[in-house]
């Protein structure tokens, strides 16, 4: 069972590396110990996000309710024929993530099935369970068994995912709204989407930033680096977006280049190091 475990996990792994070039470069920043159930994390959601996203000729609704289901009964089992969903079990079972956070995802995955418009108070709870929990299960990680300091991080660790997912939805702006239909922000008209539009969702990012990076500050310097890494990835992502017209969120999907990313962790290792916050 140790050694299908073990596979399992280099599964998640593996995912992690050819999905996102960046995180895999945050979570190869942690301390060794925390980077299997972080992994293990990301394969989830990616997964999930694969059903809602891309199997675009299958019933979609069907794969996500197995999904689920499947993940419930390998929780609750402590195993999986499906080495992700084996992974996922183990890191839940193995740091306690609360069950709760779980449900969140899955929601906010179905409401991709069918919204395509949001109000503001749909837009916060979409965020919460498609990125703040996600940021909350890798803080159970970090401080496993350590409640006091897992709650005094709950809410930048939250902000840090709120302001993580914000960016996504401006970079992935054009795939989301030609190819899916969807406009995340609310009372926002992409067919009219002018600067002023853009510059007050940068302003609302932009206090996001300020907030979560509190308690990137306050966190232990053995996971800090990875998640101060994944913060820097994404302050660079918005300043790049923050130079373009408006109309080029609609043309094209912007990237930080592996060069730039190898700068900003040179960076990042050098700050961590000697604790210049």
């Amino acid at each position: 069972m140790d050694f299908y475990t073990r596979n399992a996990l280099k599964c998640s792994k593996t995912t992690t590396h050819n999905y996102s070039t960046s995180f895999s470069m945050g979570v190869w920043m942690l301390q060794k110990q925390y980077r299997p159930a972080i992994y293990a994390i990301y394969g989830f959601v990616r997964f999930a996000d694969e059903i809602v996203d891309t199997f675009h000729d299958q019933d979609k609704a069907t794969l996500l309710k197995r999904f689920e289901a499947e993940t419930w009964d390998a929780i609750q089992r402590g195993f999986s024929t499906n080495p992700i969903l084996h992974s996922f079990q183990w890191a839940v079972n193995t740091y306690n993530i609360e069950r709760e956070h779980i449900d969140a995802f899955l929601y906010s995955m179905e409401l991709d099935l069918h919204k395509n418009r949001y109000t503001r108070e749909e837009y916060h709870r979409y965020i919460y369970g498609s990125a703040e929990v996600i940021g909350l299960m890798c803080l159970r990680v970090f401080y496993h068994q350590q409640d006091e300091a897992y709650r005094s991080l709950i809410h930048p660790a939250r902000k840090l995912g709120e302001a993580f997912q914000k960016v996504n939805f401006l970079r992935d702006m054009l795939s989301d709204y030609h190819e899916r239909g969807r406009v995340y922000f609310p009372e926002v008209d992409f067919d009219n989407f002018d600067i002023r539009m853009k510059e007050d969702i940068e302003k609302e990012i932009d206090q996001d930033f300020r907030e979560a990076y509190e308690g990137i500050k306050g966190l232990r310097k053995d996971v800090r680096l990875g998640v101060l890494l994944a913060y820097s990835y994404y302050l660079k992502l918005l300043y790049k977006i923050r130079r373009a017209q408006p109309d080029a969120l609609l043309e094209k999907r912007f990237r930080i280049s592996n060069r730039r990313k190898l700068m900003l962790l040179a960076r990042c290792y050098v700050q961590n190091a000697v604790g210049a916050f």
